[in-house]
């Protein structure tokens, strides 16, 4: 049987090395590129399920109705539909979450559910998102495996916002302690990491850590700004 994991960033590339070194679930495919997702591609494939452990692409209806196409957020959903889900529940004040698995449908993370898994939100954006990959390729073999029937999401829908790279601006913060979330949730490549601004420069924060003093030490990176900044 053959399988398909779309992905982003390393950490999931070395996820998926381990588990393809598994005879005993099948053979496992990956791209991380948009135009490698296209039915003539996957039909030389032909995989029972095509696994999204992080993908920033709209997957064509074409593809759903044809596949079954298997997403993985960082939410108990219904709770906290939509996008950032990691720097909203942090904001929040959320010390723990849980990684649901769902079919994908035309409606964002709207689609049945086939497990869910809980996983703690401590350390680095980065440190969590490797977190979650570790969980989430436990939870494509338990599928694999079990090949379990998904059932109707069951709740309140509460929706969370997408975050804009201006968000990431240090302001109206209350506490150290938030200050550090603040920090820690922006820490990953490719996000906006969180920054304060003078009229020349951008002061950019990342490796946030409270000591046992509770002060709050971070590395920092200046630039100048640009001029229609």
């Amino acid at each position: 049987m053959n399988y398909l994991i779309a992905a982003h960033h390393v950490w999931n590339e070395d996820e998926f090395k381990k588990i393809s070194k598994r005879t005993d679930l099948g053979k496992f495919f990956f791209i991380s590129k948009k135009e490698d997702l296209s039915l003539e591609k996957l039909s030389k494939i032909n995989p029972k399920y095509i696994f999204f452990p992080h993908w920033s692409y709209i997957v064509p209806k074409e593809i759903l109705d044809k596949y079954e196409c298997v997403c993985f957020h960082m939410t108990d959903l219904p709770f906290g539909r939509g996008g950032s889900p990691l720097q909203n529940l942090i904001s929040r004040g959320f010390t723990e979450t849980k990684i649901t698995a769902l079919r994908m449908s035309e409606e964002l993370d709207s689609g049945p559910v086939y497990l869910k898994k809980k996983m703690k939100l401590e350390g680095r954006a980065e440190t969590i998102y490797k977190r979650a990959s570790k969980i989430i390729f436990k939870m494509i073999e338990n599928i694999v495996l079990t090949s379990p029937r998904p059932a109707k999401q069951k709740g309140k829908v509460v929706n969370f916002k997408r975050r804009k790279p201006e968000d990431s601006k240090i302001e109206g913060i209350s506490s150290i302690e938030r200050m550090y979330d603040f920090i820690r949730m922006l820490d990953a490549p490719g996000y906006p990491h969180a920054f304060l601004e003078t009229k020349k420069y951008r002061i950019i924060f990342q490796n946030a850590r409270l000591d046992k003093r509770n002060q709050l030490e971070a590395k920092v990176t200046v630039t100048e700004r640009e001029a229609n900044d």
